[in-house]
């Protein structure tokens, strides 16, 4: 079962990002008083990703008139990572996780040499977790697979809900 629980602080971490830039969540975090969706993807060569990263960028719109910054990571390969972004004009921070610090940090599981079934080497899987203004995890979700995580219409509903029913 997961360490992190609900209304936990986000763990920190610090990875670099696809604009040339460190990324330091403790830091991002002080420094704007927004909530967060950091999405974690399995890279580049991931066609259910491609797709995923495409339907957020279509609905940045949406998740900034909630207050919401989005942040995407990988531990996919920087050079991967940066052809990605170029190739469909992200807007949003893509932050790359080669050395699993941020993956490790909110325990998104990794498909390893050792997972149980075969599926394009080695990579982590998706993960989804919504903070609010505060750094405090208000909705996780892991996956074991590329399959099972929220379409864009669910996770703008969950957004949502979250926010309208905030104790």
């Amino acid at each position: 079962m997961s360490q992190l629980q609900l209304n936990d602080s986000a763990p920190s971490f610090t990875v670099p990002c696809t604009d040339g830039s460190t990324f330091n969540m403790s830091a991002h975090l002080k420094e704007h008083n927004t909530w967060h969706l950091l999405i974690f993807f399995r890279g580049s060569w991931c066609p259910v990703c491609l797709h995923d990263l495409q339907q957020l960028q279509e609905n940045v719109g949406f998740f900034e008139g909630k207050n919401i910054h989005i942040m995407t990571i990988s531990a996919d390969e920087m050079s991967a990572l940066k052809e990605l972004v170029a190739e469909h004009n992200l807007s949003f921070p893509v932050l790359c996780d080669e050395n699993l610090e941020a993956l490790k940090a909110y325990e998104v599981y990794y498909h390893g040499q050792d997972a149980p079934y075969e599926d394009h080497g080695v990579h982590g899987e998706p993960a989804y977790f919504l903070l609010n203004e505060h750094g405090k995890i208000m909705y996780q979700q892991r996956q074991t697979s590329p399959f099972g995580r929220p379409s864009m219409t669910e996770l703008r509903k969950i957004v949502q809900y979250i926010q309208k029913n905030l104790k």
